[in-house]
């Protein structure tokens, strides 16, 4: 995500400047800038550049526990989540509302937003078409 740039005399690029002050805490995010300095992984858990520290071992297990938490859940709603997140990010809050509620409602139409409920009140696990 970020360069070492500084280092070699040169400035960060890649959109580290713009990205790192939006995903983490001001101060965190100067700090990695401008330090340019290694860290260690406990210290990237601590700054939210992380979730959790897996050992290399139980990584792939992992991953994959993870993709299935996600996958639990309706397609179509997943994919408008992170759209939702990604082309709100770099926009004012009210067309990143704008751009959430437009997805969301196309979501709300669909056949999985039917199922999800009714898969609730039948008690059974929800049987996603992606439609």
């Amino acid at each position: 995500m970020w360069d070492l740039a500084q280092r070699g005399g040169r400035a960060s690029s890649g959109g580290t400047t713009v990205r790192l002050p939006r995903q983490l805490a001001f101060p965190a995010a100067m700090e990695i800038l401008l330090t340019a300095e290694a860290f260690p992984a406990p210290r990237a858990l601590e700054v939210g550049l992380l979730n959790e520290i897996v050992p290399r071992e139980k990584l792939l297990e992992r991953a994959f526990e993870w993709a299935e938490r996600i996958t639990v859940n309706g397609p179509l709603a997943v994919q408008a989540t992170k759209e939702s997140v990604l082309r709100g990010l770099g926009v004012p809050i009210e067309e990143a509302y704008r751009i959430e509620a437009e997805l969301s409602s196309t979501v709300f139409q669909s056949e999985d937003a039917k199922e999800g409920p009714r898969a609730f009140a039948e008690k059974r696990p929800p049987r996603w078409t992606g439609r």
